[in-house]
This record gives structure tokens, sequence and C-alpha cells, in this order.
């Protein structure tokens, strides 16, 4: 039998009473451990997010503070000339902070000059294209003229995101950098598969197919690469931003207007739309023949005599004729 008596109740209920006070005391530790590892998570958490946080501030600025690269090679014009039997005039590359080198005219001779500013977005430069191509191919593989065209972007917000005009004008030089001699049938592949302006435009992928695809392309595993990499995306904004800020070097255009911007010999081709080839016929022409005729002698003013009588002019102040010749088409 056991002897319950009053101090063994009461020493029981102490020591209950220790118990629960224990393990309350052990709960609050638990607890206090639990809240501290807690803070401290989110302090690492927070610290982390930092640190990505200034990661991605420095990328940006360093991204945003990257120097221009230099130019394509054969565009120290800003744009690539291409002559006789589609091979284009080699020059350097210019340095990141160099002016571009306006090309020398040659419209004292027998060679027209055409210059076409374009933007591979834009609908009016495929119509041109595409109503005076094969004309100023002609006259381009004869040797009856030289053809410069100068790729901007002035469309680079107009598809969807993806910066098409500057991206094909990044491949266009790739391609006059690696392939100049390609550049003609880049130029009329890239309009022949013009995408419509506010769509997404062609992928890099297509960009480097179509520019490895040329006959006789050089180097096509490096202009892949050019593509991909947009080695020359800055120089296609500056080159966009002198070209809009002006002046259009061997013309009397104060900036570009808008594209397609065509000269010949130095005077803006101003056409109605839809454009037809015969309007530009004309106007190569027309342009080819005031050219000669400014760049021939005039004819001087007789000098009197002394009866009064004018004289008459001697054999060398006699002007050229002024040829009736059409250019090749």
């Amino acid at each position: 039998m056991t002897d319950n008596t009053p101090d063994d109740k009461i020493l029981t209920k102490n020591q209950r009473r220790a118990a629960a006070r224990q393990k309350a005391q052990l709960a609050r530790k638990k607890q206090k451990r639990r809240q501290k590892t807690g803070r401290l998570l989110l302090q690492g958490g927070i610290a982390l997010a930092l640190v990505a946080v200034v990661v991605i501030v420095v990328v940006v600025i360093t991204n945003s503070i990257k120097p221009a690269g230099p130019g394509p090679a054969n565009m120290a014009s800003d744009g690539i000339r291409i002559g006789q039997d589609f091979v284009a005039e080699t020059t350097p590359a210019l340095a990141a902070d160099d002016d571009p080198v306006p090309s020398e005219t040659t419209a004292a001779s027998d060679t027209v000059d055409i210059v076409v500013y374009l933007d591979y977005l834009c609908p009016i430069c495929g119509q041109f294209e595409e109503a005076n191509n094969d004309y100023i191919a002609g006259l381009v593989d004869s040797g009856a003229a030289t053809v410069e065209y100068h790729p901007v972007a002035i469309l680079t917000n107009s598809s969807v995101g993806t910066r098409y005009s500057n991206r094909a004008a990044n491949a266009a030089a790739c391609v006059a950098n690696y392939s100049p001699n390609s550049f003609f049938d880049f130029n009329t592949a890239l309009f022949d598969q013009q995408p419509e302006e506010g769509t997404r435009g062609l992928d890099d992928a297509t960009l480097s197919d179509i520019a490895t695809g040329i006959e006789g392309v050089v180097d096509p595993a490096r202009i892949t690469t050019c593509i991909d990499d947009e080695e020359f995306a800055s120089w296609v904004t500056n080159a966009t931003e002198r070209a809009v800020d002006g002046p259009i070097p061997n013309s009397t255009v104060d900036a570009l207007p808008g594209t397609p911007l065509v000269l010949v010999n130095g005077q803006q081709y101003e056409a109605s739309t839809p454009f037809t080839n015969e309007e530009f016929r004309n106007f190569v022409v027309t342009a080819a023949g005031n050219s000669y005729a400014d760049s021939s002698t005039a004819t001087p003013t007789p000098t009197p005599t002394e009866s009064g009588a004018p004289a008459e002019p001697a054999e060398s102040e006699t002007p050229a004729a002024t040829p009736a010749a059409t250019p090749a088409g």
C-alpha cells in the first residue's frame, strides 16, 4: 500500500510546475532560435538581392559606356560603292571616332554616280528597287555607272521590338566588310524577301542564310558570326544619325528627308509613286547631261579689236560638243 502523505502531494505538484516551466523555457529558446535564423535568412536574402541588383546595374552601365567599335571595311563614306562587274571599291575601316570620307565624284567623266540611302524595312525603298534594280544592275555591270548604297535604320522601332532595320543594316555591313563583291546581290536578295513594315522581320538566322547563300560569297562563317554578334550595330546607329543630321555629301541635300533618297550625279531624284523605270531612266539621262554641261568649258566672251569688231575665238576657245549618248540600260 502506498503512503500518500500531504508533503508528497505538494512535492509532486511542484515537480510538475517545474517541469512545465522548463518546457516553457525550452519552447521560448527554440522560438528565439527560429526568429534569429529567420532574421539571418532574410538578411542574407536581401544581401543576395542587393548583390544581384548591383551586378545588373554594373552590366547595364558597362554596356552603355562601352565604346563603339570600328566601322566596316569598304564603307568609309558610310556607304559602299560598286562599279563595273559589281566589284566594290575597297576602303579601310573607320575608327569609332573618325568622320566618314565622302566618295570622289566621277561626274566629269562618262560614268554616272548613283547614290541610294535605304532602309531594308522601308516599303517605298522596296518599290524603288523593284522598278529600277535591273536597270541599275545593267548600268553598273557595263561600267556606265557606279552605285553607292547607304544602309540606314530609321524604322528600327517599326518591327515589333526586333529592331529589324538595324539588324538588316548590320548584316549588310557584315557582307560589305567580309565579302564586298557580294554586296549588290545581297542587297537585291534582302529586297526580294523584304518583310512588311510593322512585322517582326527576318531573324538573324535567315539573314545569315541569305548572305551565305550568295554565289561566290567569301568568309561565310565570319559573316554569320558578325550577324549573330551584331558587330556593326553601333556603326549603323551612328551612320543613321549622321545622315539624318546632314548634310548629304556631294549634293545640295541638307539632311536625309526619308528613304529612299536617290541621287544621280548629286541631283536628287524626286519621283511620283508608283515608281516607273521609264521615269528613272529619263532622270538619269538628264542628270548625266547636266553634269557634263556643267563640267564643260564655257564659250568665252569675244574680245573687242581696235576697230570695235569682235575677234574670232581662238581654236582652243571652241567648246567641246555635248555627247547625245544615252547610258546603257
